[in-house]
């Protein structure tokens, strides 16, 4: 049996792949989805979406480079709002997240998806309390 470090390496690399293919439709990348998500969500300043997507800054710098993409794409006014074109990008970049996420766990059942959650959450705290 492969280690529990080896799949959740080889998991996130099928995600982030697979992931990319579907944003690829829309010219996005993972993060310009998450940060679209998080301004769908109320997130209206670039700090405040940098505060929100936190583990994601850490390793990519500010997402104010994305806010200005989407921006130039017409989907964020200058206020931090989706614009009419935002909400249709998102609503339908939505859609493809939540089928994709279905996919990811078809055939595991809601007990048994929890259970891996927790014991993921376990592995976690046990790691940051050490």
């Amino acid at each position: 049996m492969k280690p529990l470090g080896w799949w959740l390496r080889h998991l996130h690399e099928l995600l982030e792949s697979s992931m990319g293919r579907i944003l690829d439709e829309e010219s996005l990348t993972r993060r310009h989805w998450q940060v679209l998500n998080t301004i769908a969500l109320g997130a209206r300043t670039p700090e405040e979406v940098d505060e929100v997507m936190a583990p994601f800054v850490a390793a990519d710098g500010s997402m104010a480079p994305k806010i200005a993409d989407l921006r130039e794409r017409g989907w964020v006014t200058e206020t931090g709002e989706l614009t009419a074109a935002g909400r249709e990008a998102h609503t339908r970049v939505e859609q493809r997240v939540q089928a994709f996420r279905a996919t990811a766990i078809d055939g595991i059942g809601d007990d048994d998806y929890r259970t891996t959650i927790r014991t993921l959450e376990r592995c976690a705290a046990n790691l940051e309390a050490a």
